[in-house]
């Protein structure tokens, strides 16, 4: 009996010993479930406060009987969004000038060589010292006294690719410097030329670094591909501009141009978050 008694007691403990084991885990999964539905009821308190003061500030422009948006859009609608596609295109086109640019600025501000260091460290300062409005007009209007005559497009291009090069080649120069230097001397090790470790080691680890930079920056070139339409590329600002003075219905026409800028820039932040959680990941991984 005594032994019988010891053995309820071993299987008690045992018991015991396994809701101790579990209890941390359900512990865990209540924290969880509590997160989520935290997260969750902050989303949708989130998404109703955006409904509301949209929805409020829509009543009232509509209420006061000033401002008539449906007819805006069925008469000049189609003719003001035509201006989407070229600001999207100025945006990619710049953005995409303003790496080269970029890439070759960080290289000239990290050389060894005290020409190329000024002449990039010139580029940095004069760029980020001016107002980019400046610029545009500058390369439209002053060039041409000196025969530099270039097709409004192509100038505005230029002027957007060569003032944000200036302020990424800042963000490139921290984003190479950032990888460590043990890389290099691994790659030396292994023969490597300067030339080689930068564009075989340096250079690849580099770019996942500056990604998020040049995603936000893209977001901004949309903003500020605007300051185009004053060398009259017909773009989605000229074309709303344009119809408010004709139409002497500016309200309207600039809040229909400032809605379209807002919903891209929510468009392609959503892409830069997911690319930004997608490079994460893979960081974790290796």
């Amino acid at each position: 009996m005594a032994g019988m008694g010891g053995g309820g007691e071993i299987s008690k403990q045992t018991q015991l010993d396994m809701m101790t084991v579990a209890h941390p885990a359900a512990i865990v999964g209540q924290i969880a479930a509590a997160r989520a539905a935290a997260t969750l009821r902050f989303r949708v308190i989130f998404i109703i406060t955006w409904i509301i003061i949209i929805g409020g500030l829509s009543f009232v422009l509509a209420a006061s009987g000033r401002v008539d948006m449906i007819a805006l859009l069925n008469t000049w609608g189609t003719f003001i969004l035509g201006g989407v596609p070229i600001t999207i295109f100025v945006s990619v086109a710049s953005i995409f000038f303003a790496v080269i640019f970029a890439g070759f600025g960080a290289l000239g501000r990290l050389s060894k060589s005290a020409p190329i260091y000024a002449i990039a460290t010139l580029y940095v300062s004069l760029v980020r010292g001016t107002p980019l409005i400046v610029q545009i007009i500058f390369v439209y209007l002053a060039l041409p006294q000196f025969g530099l005559v270039f097709d409004p497009l192509l100038c505005g291009i230029f002027a957007l690719s060569f003032n944000y090069g200036a302020y990424l080649t800042e963000i490139f120069r921290a984003g190479i410097e950032a990888i460590p230097r043990g890389q290099r001397e691994a790659a030396a090790a292994l023969g490597m030329t300067d030339g080689q470790t930068m564009r075989r080691v340096i250079l690849p680890q580099a770019i996942r670094i500056v990604i998020p930079a040049i995603g936000n920056d893209f977001i901004s070139m949309i903003k500020d591909s605007a300051l185009v339409s004053y060398i009259t590329i017909e773009e989605l600002f000229w074309r709303a501009q344009n119809v408010g003075t004709q139409t002497f219905r500016n309200f309207e026409t600039l809040l229909l141009a400032a809605i379209v800028y807002w919903i891209l820039t929510i468009v392609f932040s959503f892409f830069q978050e997911r690319l930004e959680k997608r490079l994460a990941e893979s960081d974790v991984r290796l």
